[in-house]
């Protein structure tokens, strides 16, 4: 088997292709850490939700919704509720990430990222 040879690159091309990769590292680490940002900023949101809604319920009950307690209502519909907040929240926040991505790499760059 033999190994295809590297195609060699004009010495004005290098840095035209070092300039696409520098554009690349960087947006790459840009989206990424959007991505870690948002990912624990829902994350901890959920653990909130879901610790203090079991948490303060003896504080809560004395509250009502509807004429449940607020800690039944919590645990069975609002919990719930914001779980699937987090997610949609999520889907848009990355759908406007990886178009900013897209963006910033162009349209001839668009297709090495993947």
């Amino acid at each position: 088997m033999t190994k295809t040879p590297d195609p060699i690159i004009p010495l004005a091309d290098a840095g035209a292709a070092a300039q696409r990769q520098l554009v690349l590292q960087g947006a790459r680490a840009t989206h990424w850490q959007r991505t870690r940002r948002l990912t624990g900023a829902l994350l901890a949101l959920w653990l909130a939700t879901t610790f203090c809604s079991a948490f303060f319920a003896r504080e809560l009950a004395g509250l009502t919704v509807f004429g449940w307690p607020l800690p039944f209502y919590l645990a069975a519909q609002g919990a719930a509720l914001i779980y699937l907040a987090i997610l949609a929240v999520y889907a848009l926040a990355m759908r406007i990430y990886d178009r900013a991505y897209r963006n910033r790499l162009g349209p001839a760059q668009a297709g090495d990222a993947a």
